[in-house]
């Protein structure tokens, strides 16, 4: 379906604009004209727009932008259907933005306004990338965060740390980088929230300043941030691996999925020669469906969340087929060491036949394309079953 997209602007006014603001939303209507406010008092003597990336609000957002574009030089866009989430929008945005500098920030008031100055400011004595950060000397934040939320923080930082070095605040939402940065962009691929560090990565920045921030509380709305969101995050994560380390990324994925697989396989095994009845050789050949059922879950997200970016178009259809091959390796070694060996072990059994599947896997996915290989070429436009 192609997106169609509604746009707002204001009456035409003479001069650059310096700054544009990129404020994505969904139902934020309520909040918007206390934002517009705090823009204006903070921009004074700057010359800004500030463009409203709406993802199909069903709430008054697009009347409350259409009256406050008479007061403020406000622009909406309107994105329906809405792709790629916040990120999408954000994206969106900037490419529409006409100033020399851009700001990205929520509109949900939890971002601080009048720190805008100084992310531009960072950006002015050198910086390549201005961050609004919690986690420094000066930041903070409302939200009072129990242990498991804190501990899910440090975690989603350290998981970033490859693309964000020793910056404190890597997820943060609400950042400013010149044009020319962005457009040093590379294959940008946004999923979920935290396009920040995807340009962070993509963009190629040398220099991040972080500036301090209160993070203050939504007072109104419904937040955004899921548990579906934070699944997003890890996929997007996997994606800047993928385009970070793109020869080390589909090893390390490869043996991850493969590990849990034989994780699940050295359990059925056990079950099966202990209480099943069935001989070493048999418990073998039947765990292994076990082990392609644990990596068809792994098989199943990398299509959901890489299917434009896939270089075959059947993938199920190669997924079986390899695991057949697989599973005939298995048996075939397994065979041959029951016949050829003396007495071999149950675990001798074992580790032959899945080494043996392992070798057959690691062959057929890379040939098949199906390797887990990443985000190595721009979008396919065949269609796939």
């Amino acid at each position: 379906m192609s997106q169609l997209n509604q746009s707002i602007s204001p009456p035409p006014h003479d001069g650059a604009i310096a700054v544009s603001l990129v404020v994505p939303a969904l139902n934020e209507a309520v909040n918007l004209p206390l934002l517009l406010t705090r823009v204006a008092a903070a921009m004074t003597g700057i010359s800004y727009e500030l463009i409203v990336v709406d993802d199909d609000s069903r709430d008054e957002t697009p009347a409350v932008c259409e009256r406050l574009a008479r007061e403020y030089p406000l622009r909406l866009i309107v994105r329906r259907p809405p792709r790629d989430g916040l990120s999408g929008a954000v994206l969106r945005g900037l490419a529409e933005a006409k100033g020399a500098t851009f700001v990205v920030m929520d509109a949900d008031l939890q971002h601080p306004p009048e720190r805008v100055p100084m992310l531009l400011a960072a950006l002015e004595a050198g910086g390549d990338f201005a961050i609004g950060s919690r986690y420094v000397a000066g930041g903070s934040t409302q939200e009072h965060w129990g242990f498991f939320r804190q501990v899910n923080s440090r975690i989603a930082t350290l998981l970033a740390r490859p693309f964000a070095g020793t910056v404190r605040d890597p997820m943060s939402g609400f950042f400013a980088l010149r044009r020319s940065t962005f457009k040093q962009a590379e294959r940008l691929t946004p999923y979920g929230y935290k396009i920040g560090l995807e340009l962070m990565c993509k963009c190629r920045v040398h220099e991040v300043r972080e500036v301090p921030i209160h993070f203050d509380l939504r007072t109104k709305g419904d937040s955004k941030l899921t548990m579906t969101q934070q699944f997003k995050y890890l996929e997007h994560l996997s994606r800047l691996y993928d385009y970070q380390y793109p020869r080390a990324s589909p090893f390390v994925k490869f043996f991850i999925a493969s590990g849990f697989a034989w994780v699940i396989a050295v359990i059925a095994f056990v079950l099966i020669t202990r209480w099943g009845g069935m001989s070493a050789a048999s418990a073998v050949i039947g765990s292994y469906p076990l082990a392609v059922a644990a990596t068809a879950m792994f098989h199943l997200r990398y299509v959901q969340t890489q299917r434009e970016f896939l270089r075959t178009k059947y993938p199920w259809r190669d997924f079986w087929l390899a695991s057949a091959i697989e599973w005939a390796a298995c048996v075939a070694v397994v065979s041959w060491a029951v016949w050829r060996l003396h007495h071999p072990s149950p675990w001798e059994l074992f580790i032959l036949g899945y080494a043996a599947a392992l070798v057959g896997r690691y062959v057929c996915r890379k040939e098949l394309l199906l390797d887990l290989r990443g985000l190595r070429g721009e979008p396919q436009t065949h269609e796939r079953m």
